[in-house]
């Protein structure tokens, strides 16, 4: 074989291997993933995504994305339920109640539900209930600037309201009275406190209060609470409709004997005062304070001038805390 033949040769085996070590790689490279364009789903579907959020979430990050988002942010259907959940951080760049207004003046009256925490006063309750008036669902928790004429005020102007959850704060009896009396299809009330075990603290008002003045009640829950056993026999009796008692946390009550047989057999759902609070949002452990900060250290801000969004570039991690 001459040296031209065999040179040619051993191109062609080189480049038949060449060739079949590149289909090899290739055929063995991982498939690159399709990543998915969120400004390109229809606008219910991100509507629907959207309302994953919380109310805060919403106004500092989704709506500042495009244009698009904004629209959606603005549709009162996504103000329905407003969540201001917080982690009540002392240090936050904005004021919770002004941009609380905001949200509750985007649903146009279509408010059905809300959940303060850490933050409200009794002015703040005062222009939920006239701007809400088909509110059905009131939850407050760490509120301590909202006394009890401010809820009493709030409750006579929302006749609908069938559910209330109080978690700590500065209302009292009269509070639970003037809800009962305005609040008709109320049927639901969580009243919840922090346990004491001190037998000084023992007090049946509210529990009283309670039984005479909410009839149509079919759940209650009252974590906490310095009530008696004669407190809780004023319930069972006034309340005819019940279904579920929660009694977590309070100590004062003693249902061995002829009473915790009546809760056995009255209550479908009967949570006594030892079992566990783990599933429980709010710490209620014995000493510990619910009180995390003053509203009157946050910074006040002008949210009607933040809805810009050319200068957001949060859209990686508001992504993660949508899907997540």
């Amino acid at each position: 074989m001459s040296a031209d033949t065999e040179s040619q040769s051993t191109e062609v085996e080189s480049g038949t291997n060449t060739e079949w070590k590149t289909t090899e790689s290739e055929s063995e490279a991982p498939e690159v993933p399709c990543l998915r364009n969120w400004l390109e789903l229809p606008r219910d579907v991100t509507a629907s995504i959207l309302l994953k959020l919380g109310a805060i979430e919403i106004i500092e990050s989704a709506q500042k994305v495009c244009t698009l988002w904004r629209s959606i942010c603005k549709d009162p259907s996504m103000w329905r339920f407003i969540d201001m959940q917080n982690t009540g951080d002392r240090d936050m760049p904005y004021c919770l109640e002004k941009m609380c207004r905001h949200a509750i003046d985007r649903s146009s009256g279509g408010l059905v539900g809300i959940n303060i925490e850490y933050f409200g006063t009794d002015d703040l309750l005062a222009y939920i209930a006239e701007r809400a008036s088909q509110l059905r669902r009131l939850q407050l928790a760490c509120c301590y600037d909202i006394s009890d004429e401010g809820l009493s005020e709030a409750a006579s102007k929302l006749p609908l309201l069938e559910e209330l959850e109080i978690h700590v704060g500065n209302t009292n009896k009269d509070a639970i009275e003037a809800v009962g009396r305005c609040c008709p299809l109320l049927k639901t009330l969580k009243y919840n406190q922090q346990g004491i075990r001190n037998t000084y603290f023992r007090n049946d008002e509210k529990a009283l209060a309670i039984a005479q003045n909410m009839p149509g009640l079919n759940h209650i829950q009252l974590i906490g609470n310095c009530l008696t056993n004669h407190g809780l026999q004023a319930i069972l009796d006034g309340c005819p409709h019940l279904e579920s008692l929660d009694l977590r946390k309070c100590f004062h009550v003693n249902l061995e004997g002829d009473l915790g047989k009546r809760c056995a057999q009255q209550i479908k759902n009967l949570r006594r005062p030892n079992d566990s609070t783990g599933d429980y949002k709010f710490s209620v452990e014995v000493g510990e304070s619910g009180y995390l900060f003053d509203e009157s250290d946050l910074i006040d801000s002008d949210y009607g001038s933040m809805y810009g969004y050319d200068d957001f570039d949060g859209y990686d991690a508001l992504m993660v805390m949508i899907v997540s």
